[in-house]
């Protein structure tokens, strides 16, 4: 018997398989997020992120979600949750969210792969979703990581390496790649009900006064408020100087929240071209294709929503992308600076006379890293001489005029202790490779605790 009060088993057995999670030798917390107040929960202990005992009227079993997916640009039809699981899901206020895993072991899905996680990857995602939550971006949140007492073999890092379990605190975990799941099986009626489930559990606020009934409104709605989502996410991205790495429609959710970390990097310098996996030697995934391929990925939703609902405008949606993009790349830029340009002209002019300051600085971009210019250029800086290495480029004189002519948008983040620092907090690579070797070699874990804490001091500041 199961709680229809929890959103998931209103979608039915044709979405997931019941699993079981991993017996592992030692189960050690290395991570606890104290900001997501999971002690609220009834009855809840931080055990319970690490045995996977159901919590109270909740998930019974927990489920590996069944998907599909491109994964560059190739259609995969063997996916989904292959060494993770939706294990619970939580309602605060108005919203649910998911408590999903990543390494828990086993499932259908696995592909003859170990099911299990590196502890240098979930290191590596919790410290990108801390980053980028602090920069302001839509993104899942770490909640928990466990280290298992497993020794791994990958090909990607020396090993034998050590095994760990992360607990993602999340929006939802339902991917462009589930829809192409059911498109793939002609599970025409699994994609409407799939359809009314998302606007049901993740876009409350857009559905007032939607009729359910009609076929036309629910799938037009679905495709503009997923659409306008991941127009603004992809603004984030750029404005936070993140690559990705992998952004196949498996890794898509079409909650808007960017999720499941790879092999991501955050900008060193600015290059368009700059790309996060070794593996992506196309350049597919590269920082300046983020945008079109959140675009090609919505297209394949689209795609989706168009064989199940034929009369949905479909290719009107999709034109509408990147005037989209656009506004909230417009809109992300002025955040970032807390400013506002008296109008649309000025700020075209502005981030063209930004992206011509990072790109023509000298050592083609390297004296000033990327995050560092919007950092220098943001209002509270303003009075502060610009650095030795732009402060004789025209383009920087005129945008920092700009920015002084333009309306603060919060006073008091230009007070902040934040900006009284000479340089912004940033996740590198190298810093990335130091955290975890202090943490290989001595188990070590003061440099991860230090940025997570120092990540932490300018939560809220940035709002894309």
């Amino acid at each position: 018997m199961t709680d229809q009060t929890i959103p998931i088993y209103n979608l039915g057995n044709d979405f997931y398989d019941e699993v079981a999670p991993a017996q592992f030798p030692d189960k050690k917390l290395r991570y606890l997020n104290p900001n997501l107040k999971l002690n609220l929960i009834a009855d809840f202990t931080p055990e319970h992120l690490w045995h996977f005992q159901p919590l109270n009227n909740n998930i019974l079993k927990p489920l590996a979600l069944r998907y599909h997916g491109h994964q560059f640009r190739h259609y995969n039809p063997d996916l989904g949750d292959g060494r993770g699981f939706l294990y619970a899901q939580i309602l605060q206020g108005n919203q649910w969210y998911d408590l999903g895993t990543k390494g828990s072991g086993t499932t259908p899905w696995s592909r003859s792969g170990d099911g299990r996680l590196t502890l240098k990857g979930a290191v590596r995602e919790a410290l990108a979703t801390e980053t980028l939550e602090s920069y302001g971006v839509n993104t899942s949140k770490t909640a928990c990581i466990f280290e298992t007492g497993e020794s791994l073999v990958r090909g990607d890092e020396p090993s034998p390496t050590r095994s760990a379990v992360l607990t993602r605190f999340s929006l939802g975990h339902i991917r462009i790649g589930t829809f192409q799941r059911l498109l793939f099986l002609n599970e025409l009626e699994n994609i409407k009900k799939l359809t009314k489930y998302v606007l049901k559990y993740y876009y409350q606020d857009d559905i007032k006064n939607l009729d359910f009934e009609n076929d036309l409104e629910v799938s037009t709605r679905f495709l503009q408020c997923v659409g306008d989502r991941l127009a603004k996410l992809s603004a984030q991205v750029m404005m936070a100087g993140f690559v990705h790495g992998v952004l196949n429609s498996d890794n898509i959710n079409v909650s808007g929240e960017l999720f499941d970390y790879g092999p991501y990097r955050f900008l060193p310098d600015y290059d368009p071209q700059f790309t996060a996996a070794y593996f992506d030697q196309q350049g597919l995934y590269s920082f300046s294709e983020q945008p079109n391929n959140f675009l090609w990925n919505f297209a394949q939703l689209t795609h989706c929503l168009v064989k199940a609902y034929p009369e949905v405008p479909g290719q009107l949606i999709l034109e509408n992308f990147q005037e989209q993009f656009n506004d909230h790349l417009y809109q992300a830029f002025q955040n970032k600076l807390n400013v506002r340009f008296n109008d649309d002209a000025t700020t075209t002019e502005a981030i063209s006379l930004f992206f011509q300051t990072v790109t023509d600085a000298p050592g083609g971009g390297k004296s000033i890293n990327y995050e560092e210019a919007l950092f220098t250029f943001h209002s509270s800086h303003i009075g502060r001489e610009l650095p030795a290495s732009i402060k004789d480029m025209a383009s920087a004189q005129i945008l920092k005029k700009l920015i002084a002519a333009a309306t603060v948008i919060d006073e008091k983040a230009n007070q902040h202790d934040y900006f009284k620092k000479e340089k912004p907090e940033m996740l590198l690579i190298d810093e990335i490779e130091a955290i975890w070797k202090e943490i290989a070699d001595n188990d070590d874990w003061t440099l991860f605790n230090n940025k997570i804490q120092s990540l932490r001091l300018f939560r809220g500041v940035y709002s894309l």
